[in-house]
């Protein structure tokens, strides 16, 4: 059906959208060649008027980078007030109906939206998609389960939400503080609200596992890096090393500004080597006296959480230990066992080898021990 020059769409994206992690605001990260917010604008291409919020600060950029026939508006400090502000602007202009939605359901389908406009169109007061609630729900106290709920008559709310633009500027007026969402405000002002049918690929992009499923809805190509990490430690004096996160006995110790585990440097190398993100010296200078004797798992857990929030996971780990001695098989499973703990991954993802130098070089000298690492990672 045609959308009628009556319709309008507001967008908000004026928020920052930290769960989802990253270096870049959710609505500007980018879904197979373009942007979040970008996606939800042309989701809506069949509307005349199409208003988008945005932070104050990144007005600037969505001049640059928007396209289409789109009206920018500054957000406010709360969703509510964003919103207010955007459909503020339509009083007056014509308009008679407005649908609300998320920025951050750059998926939304044709079907869904036709849905809201048809409900409106047949004369329903506001109207909104939704999916009904499957799952067993559970209610839990510091991680306990402590009871059940019934999930008969509970629908999972998406947008976009329609309304009369009277009806739902009125009732964000009397309603300044907001709600949930704005048929929470639309049912406190007694409006009716008609349910339409949602779609389970229109998911909202909250955790960084969401951008991994809308790449695969979008059937964008998966993302494959491989990282390579190399790391050496002389010997010293003492009486055990640290290796791969074990205290191995052994006769020396390894010199180094931390714990000098080897095989976990050399891993956080690789992983960081996959991210393009440089080295273990960038992030943890060894100039740094706050660094001074850490142990090695602080490293490697910073390196996990940089591969949860670009979006990857850790498809596995190979680490081989380069020495004569301390022999490194009787401890090899511990090994594996702590890297993956610390990485968060099945065991069964990670490799922890040795192998001799043949009695050559440095190694073979008994003068240290060397590492190298290769991490494979997946996006998509």
């Amino acid at each position: 059906m045609k959308i009628p020059d009556t319709y309008a769409v507001v967008i908000t994206a004026a928020g920052r959208g930290t769960r989802a992690g990253g270096d870049v605001a959710k609505q500007w990260r980018v879904l197979d060649g373009r942007s979040v917010v970008q996606r939800s604008i042309e989701a809506f291409a069949g509307f005349s008027r199409i208003i988008v919020t945005l932070p104050p600060e990144d007005m600037a950029r969505g001049v640059e980078e928007l396209s289409g026939p789109v009206v920018l508006v500054a957000g406010g400090p709360t969703r509510s007030a964003s919103i207010r502000a955007a459909l503020e602007t339509l009083e007056g202009s014509g308009i008679t109906h407005v649908l609300i939605h998320d920025g951050a359901r750059p998926l939304v389908s044709g079907a869904v939206i036709q849905g809201v406009v048809a409900a409106l169109e047949a004369g329903a007061e506001a109207a909104a998609p939704a999916l009904p609630v499957t799952d067993a729900l559970w209610r839990a106290e510091d991680g306990r389960v402590t009871g059940t709920a019934s999930r008969d008559g509970l629908l999972r709310a998406q947008t976009p939400q329609g309304f009369r633009l009277d009806a739902i500027l009125a009732a964000h007026r009397s309603f300044p503080e907001g709600g949930a969402d704005d048929v929470e405000l639309a049912l406190r002002a007694g409006l009716s609200v008609l349910a339409t049918p949602g779609d389970e690929d229109n998911l909202k992009l909250t955790w960084p596992p969401d951008f991994r499923r809308a790449e695969r809805i979008l059937g964008a190509p998966m993302d494959i890096r491989l990282g390579n990490g190399f790391d050496v430690h002389a010997f010293t004096e003492g009486d055990h090393v640290w290796l791969c996160g074990v205290k191995v006995p052994h006769d020396r110790g390894l010199l180094g500004h931390s714990d000098a585990d080897v095989g976990m440097h050399a891993l956080n190398d690789a992983i960081y080597g996959a991210l393009a993100q440089g080295d273990i010296g960038r992030h943890f200078p060894p100039s740094d006296p706050q660094w001074k004797s850490a142990e090695s798992h602080i490293f490697l857990r910073h390196a996990a959480e940089m591969i949860r929030s670009m979006g990857f996971v850790l498809s596995n780990a190979d680490v081989t230990l380069i020495c004569e001695r301390p022999k490194i098989g009787p401890h090899a499973g511990a090994m594996q066992l702590r890297l993956s703990e610390i990485l968060g991954v099945d065991p069964d993802r990670i490799s922890v080898k040795a192998t001799t130098s043949e009695r050559l070089g440095f190694t073979g000298r008994e003068e240290g021990i060397a590492a190298i690492a290769t991490a494979t990672l997946v996006r998509g």
